[in-house]
């Protein structure tokens, strides 16, 4: 089995809109449409049992809309040994009641959570998300957040590799997952600042840009019980993505590790 842990597509009506919008913004083909088909037939090429949906809520108002769109899909019933997708929630640090939408979201059926600090305008050591995180892992849910560059915002990134440690001083977050090898396009930061901390990383986006030689040496560093196959997808080719995963020089327990049963642990499958 695969799981890709870190996939995005949108409601159909939106996808369509939404998908050039942001390939144009961040000047990136996408590999597929952004729809819950598009996404499907990927995984069916690839060779992947699970996609989990990260819905990014860029300001308050989306959260109703968003967690419907997220548990329709966890309700949705696919065909028996096929591809199938897994939603998390979504929140925004402005949410006054985000001790209420938390609760709400953990007895959904969710197993976690999505941050953007880029796409949310916070940085990631701001008190909002502190308290987010806080109460997230008194619920036992994960939260999994952008780290690093992200084109939305090139000139300031709200996630740095210092600001990260410095939320994992103050509040010690119970199963945080750092995209993009902890700082997307400063992986040397990540690895001097966060490998070896107890934190997960996510491959997404970065398998398919980072120099081979650091990324084995990161993973080897970090420890594979905490790394995640992610794909970014539609935003990296999943297909791509695991063939690079698997050309790696790692063991093939490694493989397994971080290919599904560190993600199947944390979603509780």
């Amino acid at each position: 089995m695969i799981i890709d842990i870190h996939t995005h597509i949108f409601p159909d009506e939106v996808a369509k809109k939404a998908i050039p919008k942001l390939a144009a913004t961040i000047n990136l083909p996408p590999s597929m449409d952004g729809t819950s088909e598009g996404l499907l037939a990927s995984m069916a090429d690839a060779g992947i049992r699970i996609s989990v949906i990260l819905p990014v809520i860029t300001n308050v108002k989306q959260f109703d809309s968003i967690i419907r769109f997220a548990h329709a899909l966890n309700e949705r019933v696919y065909p028996k040994d096929g591809p199938r997708l897994l939603s998390i929630a979504g929140i925004h640090p402005d949410m006054p009641d985000y001790r209420e939408r938390l609760t709400q979201i953990h007895d959904m059926g969710f197993k976690g959570i999505k941050l953007h600090p880029d796409y949310q305008e916070v940085y990631f050591d701001d008190v909002r998300y502190m308290r987010i995180l806080d109460k997230a892992s008194e619920l036992g849910l994960f939260t999994i957040t952008h780290a690093g560059y992200d084109p939305v915002s090139p000139q300031r990134s709200h996630c740095t590799a210092s600001r990260v440690r410095r939320v994992i001083e103050e509040v010690a977050p119970k199963d945080l997952i750092l995209a993009h090898m902890g700082s997307n396009a400063f992986y040397d930061e990540s690895e001097e600042i966060l490998v070896g901390q107890d934190i997960y990383f996510d491959t997404a986006y970065s398998i398919c840009h980072m120099e081979k030689e650091q990324l084995t040496r990161m993973i080897k560093k970090h420890g594979p019980h905490r790394i995640l196959f992610g794909s970014d997808t539609p935003w990296a080719d999943q297909k791509k993505a695991l063939a690079i995963f698997r050309s790696l020089p790692l063991t093939t327990g490694e493989q397994e590790q971080i290919l599904w049963k560190n993600a199947a642990a944390l979603l509780d499958i």
